[in-house]
Formats: structure tokens, sequence, C-alpha cells
């Protein structure tokens, strides 16, 4: 088996000024200030907007990100509905077809990526990572057990633990995704899930910090 930790990947996100010049071009129809637009007014614009909580305008701006991590995670992405998802599909995907399964290594599993075989394993170990890393040794082990019998993907898939690697594209507005970020990186939020969308709020307030690293505003 492979295992490899979270990743994200952004597939498609508008560059920082050109998101908040066609931001600031829509909000100012808002108040028919479109007379006050210069060439250095957006950021202060996009500032100023956020700090009044008018979030709505930030929502004509989206960003495509691409989620490699387990299905626990998946499973709690799609539950915020704005937002467009494409996810790899345990039913279609034939693992036995790869050299392979791969597996997420959690938030408290101390190991390297790479290849990972029962030859690694520590005899007679009841470790806590000793027992989780035979178990998806085993579930391998059983799913190509299983297409090798003749069950198709969509029946053997009944085998492979929350662990299995999984990737999810999803496309959200900033609004959301600021709403996304806010929830899924609070303590009360799954560790893994914390782990991930860190990632992701530390990409987004790189490239849009007046809306993800909020800070005082002055008028538009």
């Amino acid at each position: 088996m492979i295992l490899t930790k979270q990743k994200v990947i952004i597939e498609q996100i508008i560059p920082t000024q050109e998101a908040y010049s066609l931001l600031e071009r829509i909000g100012r129809v808002c108040y028919k200030s479109e007379n006050r637009i210069t060439e250095d007014s957006a950021t202060k614009f996009i500032k100023s907007i956020v700090a009044r909580n008018h979030l709505s305008v930030i929502e004509h701006c989206v960003v495509t990100i691409r989620f490699i991590t387990n299905r626990g995670v998946s499973h709690e992405l799609v539950r915020h509905r704005i937002a467009s998802f494409s996810q790899e599909s345990t039913r279609f995907c034939n693992y036995n077809k790869q050299n392979h399964l791969e597996f997420i290594i959690p938030h408290w599993l101390d190991v390297k990526e790479g290849v990972f075989s029962y030859n690694d394993l520590i005899p007679g170990s009841l470790a806590h990572e000793q027992i989780f890393l035979y178990s998806l040794l085993m579930a391998e082990e059983a799913y190509n057990s299983l297409i090798i019998g003749g069950k198709k993907p969509e029946d053997a898939r009944d085998i492979l633990p929350i662990d299995v690697k999984t990737e999810i594209v999803v496309t959200a507005n900033l609004r959301e995704w600021l709403l996304i970020c806010n929830l899924r990186t609070a303590k009360a939020a799954h560790p893994n899930m914390r782990q991930v969308m860190s990632m992701v709020l530390d990409a987004l307030q790189s490239k849009y910090p007046e809306i993800f690293g909020i800070g005082k505003a002055d008028e538009a």
C-alpha cells in the first residue's frame, strides 16, 4: 500500500488585482459610486465591504480547489451546499489495476509517505499505530482478492476504510470559502479537516488578504 499526506491543489483562481477590480466594479453598482473607481481604489473598496459584512459582493468570484484527502473529510466537505463537487468514484475506479491502494496518513500517525508492506510492521507490537497499519494492509489484500475473485469495484469497495485516498475538486465563491474556512479550521472541527483546511486558508489568505485576513477597513 501507499501512504500519503493530505494535500490541496489550487486548480483555478483569479489573480488578486483582477479579482479585486472585478468585485469593485460589481460592488459599486450597489452604491452607484462607479465614478470613484481609480487605478488603486479596488483594495480599499474590498476592505470596506468586508468590514461592513457586505459579503454578497464577493460571491461573484470563485475558486476551484482539488483536495487529496480521505473519505471522512470529503463527506464533510460535501455538506457545504453552495459549491460544485467532482469526486473520484470508488464505484468506477478499479484500484486493483494499480500497484497499490493508497491511504491517507491521519493526523495522529507519525509515518513517512511512501510504500508500506507487512515487512514494515513491528512483529508482536500492539501499538495503536501498528494495529491501524495492519488493518490497512488487510483491507488492501481483501479488496484485491475480491476483484480477482470476480467482484466489481462497486461491490469490492465495501471493504475500503475511511482513510482510503480520494480526490475531490470543489468550486465555490469567495463568501462560501470564507464560511468553510471559518467553520472547518475551528477547534471543534475534526483534526484531519482542520489540517487540510488550514492549507486552504493559508493559500486564500496569501491571495486575498483583505478578505481572508480581515483587518480594519477604510471608507469606500
